[in-house]
């Protein structure tokens, strides 16, 4: 990767570390005391999360057509601004009318600011070329949670929560605009081609990827099923693992087993899968929830590692896809836009995950796996619905 580049990716992969980890990985650790401190309940606080995750998959598509037209500095400099006003707001929140705008002002930030945008800037600067930058920042975001947690935890617990929320909105403004800021000017954008010219140069290049109905479908339905599944190991693991026969630490173990097995997976990508087809890996990984589910409800607790890492590997390497296939599928033309609206089920379906994954495991325990793991395997099946790869020439 050219030096130029590398530090395209550096500067864009911390922000996006410092993005996540205060925005998605943060009601994990707060929840509870701001329950306490506004008189109401954890599942409020996280119905007020689903709002901003929903309003983030409203945001998308536009946010993606500005980028297209714009570029990714001057959108996601502006994302930067409005984590900050809006963790600040979550931080002066007095009841619920406070709690539930602030996590609309985030949502629109969540909407503009995270992979999708972040894929969406690298597309316009790189083109088709981009596949290995959108790899590279996911290396570095891939610790949001590995760093988020801890330091959320330690100010909470020596600050409280609105001092945490305060300092998290400090270091948008200190850190993540300096860092969008780095990010290079795009070139003007393409005029958009007409018709007829389009049609001429699909004969003429027969190997260009065109748009089709069926692979807006599949991808849509991927996309949302892969987010339903992560979502959803992500706020119920421990209980889940515990469900299943193991034991507390044997469950925190698991969980401490999926950050690494996801950053391994995406460096796995960097380097030997580079060299396959998006495709194939989106395929491979698809497998590997399901394959994981399997063996833990098949061979009991001690496989619990065994589906941490599997799971980990999968989710790592398909959060990557979310950002390759549509390139490869669709080219880069109107990248962000389409990303956007590729991506509209998949928040809506990360905002209902925790809910509906909460009620299969209350009902059904170990066996709600069935549920994840069968949504696993669909996403599998779909991706064989796309065309198969040509052969470079």
């Amino acid at each position: 990767m050219p030096g130029a580049r590398a530090g395209t990716v550096a500067s864009l992969g911390t922000a996006q570390t410092l993005a996540w980890a205060s925005t998605y990985y943060l009601p994990a650790i707060l929840a509870a005391p701001m329950a306490r401190d506004l008189g109401t309940t954890v599942p409020t606080v996280f119905a007020a999360f689903s709002v901003a995750l929903i309003v983030s998959a409203l945001i998308g598509p536009r946010s993606g057509a500005a980028i297209d037209r714009l570029g990714g500095r001057p959108v996601l400099m502006v994302t930067s601004l409005l984590f900050a006003l809006g963790l600040a707001a979550l931080g002066m929140a007095q009841g619920l009318a406070g709690l539930f705008a602030a996590w609309i002002v985030i949502g629109i930030g969540m909407g503009s600011g995270l992979y999708e945008s972040a894929f969406a800037a690298l597309v316009r600067l790189h083109g088709k070329d981009a596949r290995t930058s959108i790899t590279g920042i996911t290396l570095f975001a891939g610790f949001a949670s590995t760093v988020g947690w801890p330091l959320s935890a330690w100010l909470e617990s020596r600050y409280g929560w609105r001092d945490t929320c305060y300092a998290w909105a400090v270091l948008h403004v200190l850190v993540g605009l300096p860092l969008n800021a780095l990010l290079p000017r795009a070139a003007p954008a393409v005029p958009p081609v007409d018709a007829g010219a389009a049609a001429t140069a699909a004969a003429s290049a027969p190997d260009e990827p065109l748009p089709t109905l069926r692979a807006t479908l599949v991808l849509s339905f991927v996309f949302a099923a892969t987010w339903f599944i992560s979502t959803s190991m992500a706020a119920h693991l421990p209980r889940l693992m515990e469900a299943a026969g193991a034991t507390a630490a044997t469950a925190i173990l698991v969980g401490s087993l999926i950050g690494p097995a996801q950053v391994g997976a995406r460096v796995l990508e960097f380097g030997w899968l580079r060299k396959v087809h998006p495709l194939l890996s989106a395929r491979l990984a698809a497998a590997l929830h399901p394959l994981g589910a399997a063996a833990l409800l098949a061979g009991g607790a001690t496989w619990a590692p065994v589906f941490g890492v599997l799971h980990g590997a999968g989710n790592g390497i398909l959060t990557i896809a979310k950002g390759t296939l549509p390139l490869v599928v669709f080219g880069p033309r109107g990248y962000g836009h389409r990303q956007g609206l590729l991506m509209v089920p998949a928040r809506v379906a990360q905002a209902g995950a925790p809910w509906l994954f909460g009620v299969a495991l209350d009902r059904w325990g170990a066996g709600a796996l069935l549920l994840s793991a069968t949504i696993g395997a669909s996403a599998w099946l779909a991706l064989l619905l796309l065309p198969r790869p040509a052969p470079s020439r």
